[in-house]
């Protein structure tokens, strides 16, 4: 049987089996004996997004340790079914696989605590990177492409046909001047488009974690409820991690070694929030601001945690006298100016309704990221300063505008009431925009943007390339060790970052196994 076929084989198995089906590695903390702990020659922390396809790439030749702070995502509806979606967004418990915190500017966001990551909670929607992105990051163009394709053979697929709802939406982007229209696609392009997504043909949800189908289970373990208290490092001219201390869902202490190779590392996948507050409990950090922790300094690194950025987004909430279908964002809209425009509907999040989203790219305002306490369980301080630098509210504005007007448009008129409230003013029957001049309009949507800005869950920075970690994402000045998440991007690219992130684990993964990449 050749390579090709096999390959085939396994995925299709996979794909026939129950989406609640455990992979034989995975097991809870707490059942696992303390000689299991040595001799790892990857310990990754967090099964997220980027962790997910990393692990299962580097255990086709290393033996690799993921820990994971919290469960399994499958068996939860909340998780697995389109139809739930937003119940977990949007929820609020201890048990939750989202960690609710606020930004210092008072904003609602989430970190997602949960194999699988961002992707057991999202939206669903897979899209790459603008080539730009690629280009600036100084990734190889044909692994990036290998990457993305081995990622999509399980987790993303782009819908045979749109319902009803998406169908009409998408003709609105078109109407609202968003053009051209590039049909269907993974591709991040100027235009309307049918985007991907990971959410299959029955609604059931793909999360990265579904990667772990190509784990060798010979090499691969991975612990949930696992969550790292620090890196343990021996000091030196240069500091040099060689394990981790983390707790089981007992509280007991408990400690992962690496190898004595050269090469084994610890590699942080445990995304912009954790990754940078573990360097900072782990003594690499601002130095002055570790030490009033109490916290020993091991490197001091004022850019940890700096560099922190969040997507500036607009939600507007559209009750539909129609029927609309469950779906989360399948029709997007990416404008030359800089602002993707996306709709979700139907479901316990919008039932008998939609939602208009509209995020800022980029954005260009960042903040920074400090330790609150010594306790990893607690949030740090997060402030991403939305909207100070001009360019991202002049982003706002205009993409709330093109928001506007695909609501009036013809092909919204199905699903949307007269008596719907417009950002600029006015209702969908009397609108302010019929009679203001453009000049009001932009200044009623700017301070509509201020006042209503929420959060796409798409933050990053605090571990950024050039600034922390290197091109290869191994941290500057440290040995054996690397972060591989969204703290090390500038943007969140494209629509989503979700595709990016788990081409960025594979081709990470991929470029360790290999050593000289095969493009």
């Amino acid at each position: 049987m050749g390579p090709i076929v096999a390959y085939i084989l396994v995925v299709l198995l996979f794909q026939s089996s129950t989406s609640s089906a455990m992979f034989s590695f995975i097991q809870e903390a707490t059942d696992l004996s303390s000689s299991d702990l040595f001799n790892y020659d990857y310990i990754i922390v967090g099964g997220g997004t980027a962790g997910s396809p990393l692990a299962a790439t580097l255990s086709s030749k290393y033996k690799v340790l993921v820990l994971e702070r919290g469960g399994s995502p499958y068996g939860n509806p909340n998780i697995t079914r389109i139809e739930n979606f937003g119940a977990i967004l949007f929820g609020d418990s201890p048990q939750s696989p989202l960690q609710v915190f606020f930004s210092t500017e008072g904003v609602r966001n989430g970190r997602a605590r949960v194999l699988g990551g961002g992707s057991s909670v999202n939206a669903g929607v897979y899209s790459h990177a603008e080539q730009s992105f690629i280009t600036t990051l100084g990734l190889n163009p044909c692994l990036v492409n290998q990457s993305y394709r081995w990622v999509e053979s399980v987790v993303a697929s782009i819908p045979d046909q749109l319902g009803p709802y998406q169908t009409a939406f998408r003709q609105s982007l078109l109407q609202a001047g968003i053009t051209p229209d590039n049909n269907a696609t993974y591709d991040h392009l100027v235009g309307t488009k049918t985007s991907g997504t990971i959410f299959d043909h029955s609604g059931t949800r793909r999360p990265a974690s579904d990667l772990f189908v190509y784990a060798n289970p010979r090499n691969i373990k991975i612990l949930l409820h696992a969550t790292v208290l620090r890196i343990l490092f021996l000091q030196g001219v240069s500091p040099k991690a060689y394990g981790v201390e983390f707790k089981d869902k007992l509280g007991r202490i408990r400690k992962a070694f690496l190898s004595p190779k050269r090469s084994s590392e610890v590699i942080l996948c445990a995304g912009a929030i954790a990754s940078p507050q573990l360097l900072m409990l782990s003594g690499i950090g601002p130095g002055s601001h570790l030490q009033s922790k109490g916290i020993k300094v091991i490197k001091d690194f004022p850019e940890v945690g700096k560099h922190m950025a969040d997507n500036p987004t607009i939600y507007l909430f559209v009750p539909s006298p129609s029927y609309v279908e469950v779906s989360t964002s399948l029709s997007v809209g990416i404008t030359s100016f800089g602002s993707y425009i996306e709709g979700d509907s139907g479901g316990t999040l919008a039932p008998n309704a939609s939602f208009l989203v509209e995020k800022v790219n980029g954005p260009a305002s960042m903040g920074d990221l400090y330790l609150a306490t010594i306790n990893v369980d607690d949030n740090p301080v997060v402030s991403f300063n939305y909207f100070q630098e001009p360019r991202d509210l002049q982003v706002c504005v205009a993409g709330v505008d093109a928001v506007e007007k695909a609501l009036l448009s013809n092909a919204y008129k199905p699903f949307r009431y007269d008596n719907q409230t417009l950002p600029s003013g006015g209702t969908v029957i009397s609108p302010n925009r019929s009679y203001s001049s453009m000049g009001a309009i932009n200044s009623t949507l700017a301070d509509y943007c201020k006042r209503n800005v929420a959060t796409l869950y798409h933050y990053h920075g605090g571990c950024l390339v050039n600034k922390v970690v290197d091109s290869n994402f191994k941290v500057i000045g440290v040995h054996n060790l690397r972060v591989v998440d969204a703290s090390v991007l500038y943007i969140s690219p494209g629509t989503n970052p979700q595709a990016t992130l788990m081409m960025l684990g594979r081709y990470v993964g991929k470029s360790i196994v290999d050593k000289i990449p095969p493009c």
